[in-house]
């Protein structure tokens, strides 16, 4: 009975995306639960409690977003850019549930907003989003929206609105323990297709402004699919059965940097060799650092 009650314990933990379609495919619908993966990012960056939200508020939407693409090799990337302390974030994503994200200030303190919240618009402050999906094109679609409250979640419904002309709804949130842990942390997207009925519309404006937010809904003990059935399960909704497990993943390694380092060229290669020190070369989106002797740069070297 103990093995059986730590496996649920296990799956009930695990981070995973659910979507579905409701009003016979006028809705779309993606949720997640991301404690993990928040709490994963934590660690390896260091955030304080406002950067761990303002982060994993960007993890949870990217994750989401990169659930929207169909390709295998599809990447989506986020980057905001604010003149706030916090100065900005980027986050990258595959079809997969595979994410990871580096703030460029990680150690920014701030009181809470009025509403007592963690002060996620104050430390991003005034800037840009910018989404970039690699689809396989000659050229990635890039798509930029000046930021509407920095608070990310009403910063992406206005970056679907004007740059996709997708009417949509997204809430994020990151609940931090007093101990700075992640307590809960997710959100949800839904949009409306093309040719929604407009009673569709209403009824569904009516529903959305009647929910809690969604690390009240995340601490009440909702899964996503509970989640998106007390949004729309009033309009049809039809869940995938197929969930994706969303982890915190960076496919950095001493070899792909290694090829890094030859990019930068004989030159540039030789000077590090002469220097007769030791480098190490840090990975910006899991914070994982690689040191390189001056044997392994000469053996470099002649490889070239």
């Amino acid at each position: 009975m103990a093995r059986v009650a730590k496996l649920v314990e296990v799956e009930k933990k695990r981070d995973y995306i659910v979507r579905g379609t409701a009003a016979n495919g006028q809705i779309r619908c993606f949720a997640i639960t991301s404690r993990e993966t928040v709490e994963e990012a934590k660690q390896r960056h260091g955030t304080s409690p406002v950067m761990t939200a303002a982060l994993g508020r960007l993890l949870s939407a990217g994750a989401m977003m990169g659930a929207m693409m169909k390709g295998e090799k599809d990447l989506l990337t986020l980057q905001i850019q604010g003149d706030g302390p916090g100065r900005g974030l980027t986050v990258t994503a595959d079809a997969f549930g595979n994410v990871k994200g580096y703030p460029q200030n990680p150690c920014v303190l701030l009181p809470a907003n009025e509403r007592g919240k963690l002060d996620v618009g104050g430390a991003m402050g005034k800037g840009v989003l910018t989404v970039i999906q690699d689809i396989g094109l000659k050229e990635p679609y890039s798509g930029q929206v000046e930021l509407v409250s920095g608070e990310i979640a009403e910063d992406l419904t206005y970056y679907f609105a004007a740059s996709e002309q997708t009417p949509s709804s997204v809430a994020l949130g990151v609940l931090m323990n007093k101990d700075n842990t992640v307590a809960e942390a997710g959100g949800y997207i839904i949009q409306l297709m093309p040719g929604t009925e407009e009673r569709v519309i209403a009824s569904l404006e009516d529903k959305l402004t009647q929910i809690a937010p969604v690390t009240t809904l995340l601490h009440e003990g909702l899964t996503p699919e509970g989640i998106l059935q007390k949004i729309l399960g009033d309009f049809s909704l039809n869940l995938a059965e197929e969930k994706i497990p969303v982890r915190f993943y960076c496919n950095c390694s001493k070899e792909r940097v290694s090829k890094a380092l030859i990019s930068l060229g004989k030159k540039e290669l030789k000077q590090m060799i002469e220097d007769r020190e030791p480098i190490e070369v840090n990975c910006h989106f899991c914070n994982t650092s690689y040191a390189f002797s001056p044997a392994e740069m000469q053996e470099m070297y002649e490889e070239m």
